[in-house]
C-alpha cells in the first residue's frame, strides 16, 4: 500500500514539472556552450583578431596610400570602406568556426546529441539551440568590431546602430547554413572543403574593393553570394548610404537562414532518429 501511495505521489509531482518549452530548451543549450567556453576563453578571443589585424594592414596601411572613392554617392576614405566588410567577415569567420568544427566533434566524436536527445529535447531544439549559439558568438565579435570601428572614427551616420543586428542576421544566415552543410561531413578531411570555400568569400565578395572593378560577366555571380549581401549591407549602414538594395540583402539574409535551419532539422532527424 505504501509503495502505491509512493508511486501516485511521485506521479503528481512528475505532472507538476512544466514541459520544455523551446525557449527554454535553447538558452539551456547555449548557457551549456557558454560554460564550455569559459573554460577556453583564449580559442573564443581569438576568432575576433583576424578581421581586426587585416583593418589595420589593410584598411589602414594600404588606406594611407589610396584615395577616397565614392560608393554609392558618398565620398569615404578607404579604411571606412574595408572596415564594415571586416565587420561582416568577423560575424561571417565567428559563425563558421563554431558551426563547423564543434558541431561535427559534437556530432561524429562526443555523441553529445544522442546524449541530449535522451532528454526532453527534440532534434529540432538542437538545431535551434546550436544556431542561437553560433549566431552569439558571431554577434559578440561584431560587437566589439563596432566599438573599434567607432573609436576610429568609421561610422559617418546613424544608420551604424543597425549594423549590431544586421551582423545577427549575417550570424544566423551563416550559423544555419554552416550547420547544415557540416552534418554531411564524414572525416576531418573534408574540412578542406570549407576552407576552399571560406577564403574567397572572404576576399572577393568587395571586403577590400568595390564590387565594380570586376567585369560584368563577373560582378553578378559576387552579387549574389552571401557574404557580399552582408558586406554590403554592412557598408551601407555604416556609410549612411542605405537604399533598396539593403532590403534585399535583408530579404536574402533571413531566407537563407530559414532555409539553413530546416536543412539541419531535416539532416539532425535522419542521422539521430534512424
Amino acid at each position: 500500500m505504501a509503495t502505491l501511495d509512493s508511486s501516485r505521489a511521485t506521479s503528481r509531482s512528475l505532472d507538476l514539472v512544466p514541459p520544455l518549452t523551446s525557449v527554454a530548451a535553447v538558452r539551456l543549450l547555449v548557457l551549456r556552450n557558454f560554460t564550455v567556453y569559459r573554460r577556453q576563453w583564449k580559442l573564443f578571443v581569438t576568432g575576433f583578431f583576424e578581421p581586426f589585424f587585416y583593418l589595420l594592414s589593410i584598411g589602414i596601411g594600404v588606406g594611407s596610400l589610396i584615395d577616397g572613392f565614392t560608393f554609392n554617392g558618398r565620398v569615404i576614405d578607404y579604411a571606412s570602406f574595408v572596415a564594415p566588410g571586416m565587420l561582416a567577415a568577423s560575424a561571417f569567420n565567428g559563425a563558421l568556426i563554431d558551426m563547423t568544427f564543434n558541431v561535427f566533434f559534437k556530432l561524429r566524436f562526443t555523441k553529445l546529441y544522442d546524449q541530449i536527445l535522451a532528454t526532453p529535447m527534440s532534434t529540432t531544439d538542437i538545431a535551434r539551440g546550436e544556431i542561437a549559439w553560433g549566431q552569439l558568438r558571431a554577434g559578440v565579435y561584431a560587437a566589439v568590431f563596432v566599438v573599434v570601428m567607432g573609436a576610429m572614427g568609421m561610422l559617418h551616420s546613424w544608420w551604424a546602430v543597425l549594423a549590431l543586428p544586421a551582423s545577427l542576421l549575417i550570424g544566423f544566415a551563416f550559423a544555419a547554413v554552416c550547420m547544415g552543410l557540416t552534418t554531411y561531413m564524414k572525416s576531418w578531411q573534408d574540412f578542406d572543403k570549407i576552407t576552399l570555400a571560406q577564403l574567397p568569400l572572404s576576399l572577393f565578395s568587395a571586403t577590400f574593393f568595390p564590387v565594380t572593378a570586376y567585369p560584368d560577366a563577373i560582378r553578378w555571380v559576387v552579387e549574389v553570394t552571401p557574404l557580399y549581401r552582408g558586406v554590403v549591407l554592412c557598408r551601407e549602414l555604416t556609410t549612411g548610404a542605405v537604399s533598396m538594395a539593403s532590403v534585399w540583402s535583408v530579404g536574402y539574409l533571413v531566407l537563407m537562414g530559414i532555409a539553413g535551419l530546416l536543412l539541419v532539422r531535416k539532416r539532425l532527424d535522419l542521422l539521430l532518429l534512424k
